[in-house]
């Protein structure tokens, strides 16, 4: 298809008039064309036109590519924003992939309500995606791409070149005498995307000369597909909620099918803000934490996550780091007082109801953690229990157990944050009291029904 500016405004959708239009402006062929479309349809554009460029600090040639980026906006009449990083890769660590993560964030933050931003990706770069996606094993949201339209941060991401292959571009900008920017690192053959498309694109295309419009084709049938499996992945949700917040009901997702229980999985993790686990994990989640054996302790992580099971309940959270249980911290019980290991933090107010005011101002305050042996009588509760028997009880994950911290006063427990206070420390009643809260207590918070809930 012959691009022009009138075709482009064909396929891109009713702009909000409240918002502004950012171009993602590199300087390369496929940003200069789309800038320069978008010039000539600018009247027909609702909100004001402006260009961003990314500098990433990796090349030597960077600075000069802002001052191109620079002029060519300025010749436009169209307001230009530069963003300046400072990247560095760590040892192994993919730069491409660092840079686009590091780009796209700083484009997410950028963008208000009803802001958009365009970026040039074209026919050929989709077609090159679903390639790279098979290559690597993925299943249908890998294959569907790049999506045309998307939210990204508080505004939306818009891509208006998927029709156009990059040969269409590059006809319209030598016909408009247009100059652009050339990235040396395009040519380089070590990064996959490259080989592919200087490589093997080229050779298909000789037998099949429409590969790119084809496979862009597939990308939109599999995304079409992944609509249909994310709606019914969330009907799923809903009939295998677990017994508090963001949980799943290992005996609900046993009544489904193995690939139904997989995108339920998957559907329920990115649910919850966390990046999608691949294929391996997923199958380890099945088979372990739904399929394995009532008596076990799964634990399946990946990306800083980690998903368990206790009872009939799936647990997602952060990865748990070391701790030290036979920890012992003095405190003053006045200020805040932060717990190490990412166990949250124990703050104390005035309250009607709670530990006996006195007791907690003049005793000893020590915050200790599980070693067992230790036992509560919890206030209006006639027995004493163990610790285990409590926490079962109350269904905390044997995980979190020895993480929970304990308040000692004057040797003695006193006080378990967010469950109990232990008689005799408990205030009588229209006494002056000291109520403690136990927050940002990562993988899991006291619910207001006196449960646990994922955070």
């Amino acid at each position: 298809m012959e691009f022009s500016p009138a075709r482009l405004l064909e396929g891109m959708p009713q702009l909000p008039r409240s918002g502004g239009c950012y171009v993602a402006f590199s300087g390369g062929l496929d940003s200069t064309v789309l800038l320069h479309a978008l010039v000539c349809i600018r009247d027909r554009i609702p909100g004001e036109l402006k260009a961003i460029h990314i500098h990433h600090g990796l090349q030597s040639e960077a600075d000069a590519w802002g001052d191109h980026c620079r002029d060519f906006a300025a010749a436009c009449d169209v307001p230009y924003h530069q963003v300046n990083l400072a990247l560095t890769p760590s040892a192994g660590e993919s730069i491409e992939a660092l840079a686009r993560e590091a780009r796209y964030r700083v484009l997410a933050d950028l963008l208000q309500s009803d802001d958009w931003l365009l970026t040039a990706q074209h026919q050929d770069d989709q077609a090159e995606t679903l390639l790279l996606q098979l290559l690597r094993g993925s299943g249908p949201a890998g294959l569907a791409a790049m999506a045309k339209t998307s939210r990204l941060g508080k505004g939306w991401l818009q891509r208006p070149l998927l029709g156009f292959t990059r040969q269409a571009l590059e006809t319209y900008a030598r016909r408009e005498g247009l100059t652009w920017v050339e990235d040396p690192s395009n040519r380089d053959l070590g990064f996959s995307r490259n080989y592919l498309r200087h490589e093997i694109m080229p050779r298909i295309q000789v037998h099949w000369p429409a590969a790119s419009a084809t496979l862009s084709r597939s990308a939109g049938l599999c995304a079409d597909a992944q609509v249909l499996i994310d709606e019914l992945a969330a009907e799923d949700l809903q009939r295998c909620r677990g017994s508090a917040s963001g949980r799943l009901s290992v005996k609900s997702l046993s009544r489904l099918s193995e690939p139904r229980i997989r995108s339920l999985l998957r559907h329920w993790v990115l649910e919850q803000g966390a990046a999608a686990p691949g294929y391996r994990h997923l199958q380890r989640m099945l088979d372990e934490c739904v399929l394995g054996r009532a008596d076990a302790s799964p634990l399946v992580g990946w990306g800083g996550m980690e998903v368990r099971r206790y009872r009939d309940d799936l647990f997602l959270g952060p990865r748990l780091l070391p701790h030290d249980a036979g920890l012992c911290l003095s405190w003053n019980g006045e200020a805040a007082l932060t717990l190490p290991s990412g166990l949250g933090r124990l703050e104390v107010s005035l309250s009607e109801h709670g530990v006996d005011a006195e007791a907690w101002q003049n005793g000893r305050i020590e915050v200790r953690f599980r070693r067992g042996g230790e036992r509560c009588r919890p206030a209006g509760d006639g027995f004493h229990r163990s610790l285990k028997q409590l926490f079962q009880t109350w269904g905390v994950p044997p995980w979190m157990r020895d993480r929970i911290p304990l308040i000692f006063l004057d040797g003695e427990l006193a006080v378990i944050p967010g469950f109990a206070v232990c008689q005799p420390f408990a205030s009588a009643e229209g006494g002056a009291a000291v109520k403690l809260y136990w927050s940002e207590v990562g993988p899991i918070k006291r619910s207001g029904s006196g449960g646990l809930e994922l955070t």
